[in-house]
């Protein structure tokens, strides 16, 4: 599959009315400078807000639709838990803006980022420093959030879990314990080639050269009390040892049809689940969602625009044959919001 799937540049419109009252999703877009420490990031927030600010469409472009917040808008008083979400290989903060609209009316703050090279208009290939700094980029994030006077008062510290999808799924388990080894990864991409994620490691060349580091370095967070993996890739390259050994609640979901996409979830949702403890962990497959059911919802005539760029973009906007799309984010969003209301119980 081309790598540009998912390089459509996404826009975000003005309309210059009032937001109207009544469940209303405020939005801020932060940018948080580069450190010697740490890279600059692009981040968006959601969040629950009062009549105010402006009307805006984000998440939208030729393929997909976009929804509606008001930007700006005052915040809603009170302590909120925080979600964190973190987008696939070239994808962007827009991605999952449908889980963002659907945790801000259930009381959540959400905060997205674009993460540096691997994220739509910027790719590289894939190395060691890419990976290492994707969950260093959730953990910034919280740092970012729960250090500003505005952001601290609204958020409360001790509710803040993290979702990811396709590489975002293996970024929030690097946040939970998850340990991944190159080393081993390298080898298994050997006996399973046709792995998405495998054939991009090839074609950026880090997997002939894998760096040992990742498997002695823990990324954890504890700050984050419960993840949630939308559709993981590069599971099967987690050290077993560190996932057994993970204490927080994770909610896996697979898509049943991701096969095609070349995440088949028996080799990479599946294997996962199966690594983490019983007590912990709660799966669910989707049978007709697939990989990209997990993005916006696409255009009538998106399918065209997507294979006139490339036969067999199409994908993107192709789900399971059964319910469309918006059901099947209604399923999720369901699923995720009971997940994570027993997950962060306030205290």
């Amino acid at each position: 599959m081309k790598r540009v799937i998912l390089f459509l540049v996404f826009a975000v419109f003005a309309i210059p009315v009032a937001a109207r009252a009544g469940d209303i999703v405020g939005f801020r877009e932060i940018a948080l400078p580069g450190t010697p420490a740490a890279r600059a990031l692009d981040v968006a927030v959601w969040y629950p807000a009062r009549e105010g600010g402006t009307v805006r469409t984000v998440g939208e472009n030729p393929v997909f639709y976009g929804l509606r917040v008001a930007e700006n808008a005052p915040a809603e008083p009170g302590r909120h838990p925080l979600v964190v979400i973190s987008h696939g290989y070239s994808g962007n903060w827009a991605n999952q803006a449908w889980l963002a609209d659907a945790l801000v009316r259930h009381g959540y703050i959400v905060a997205a980022p674009n993460h540096p090279g691997t994220t739509t208009r910027d790719i590289r290939p894939i190395g060691t420093l890419e990976l290492l700094e994707r969950p260093r980029d959730i953990s910034r994030i919280i740092d970012a959030l729960t250090s500003d006077a505005v952001w601290a008062a609204l958020l409360d510290p001790e509710r803040i879990a993290a979702v990811g999808h396709s590489l975002g799924g293996w970024t929030v388990m690097e946040l939970a314990g998850a340990r991944f080894d190159a080393v081993r990864y390298n080898a298994d991409c050997g006996r399973h080639p046709d792995l998405a994620a495998c054939k991009i490691a090839v074609e950026d060349g880090w997997s002939r050269n894998p760096d040992e580091t990742l498997s002695r370095q823990s990324r954890s967070d504890a700050r984050i009390k419960a993840v949630v993996s939308l559709d993981i890739g590069m599971a099967r390259g987690f050290d077993p040892s560190s996932v057994r050994a993970i204490g927080l609640p994770v909610l896996i979901v697979a898509g049943g049809h991701s096969g095609s996409d070349g995440i088949p979830a028996e080799l990479e949702s599946d294997a996962l689940a199966a690594l983490l403890p019983t007590s912990k962990v709660q799966r669910l497959k989707i049978e007709d969602a697939a990989h990209f059911s997990f993005l916006l919802l696409c255009k009538p005539g998106a399918v065209a625009i997507l294979e006139a760029d490339h036969p067999g973009d199409k994908v993107v906007c192709e789900d399971g044959g059964g319910r469309d799309r918006a059901a099947l984010h209604g399923q999720m969003t369901g699923d995720v919001i009971r997940f994570l209301a027993a997950a962060l119980k306030p205290r």
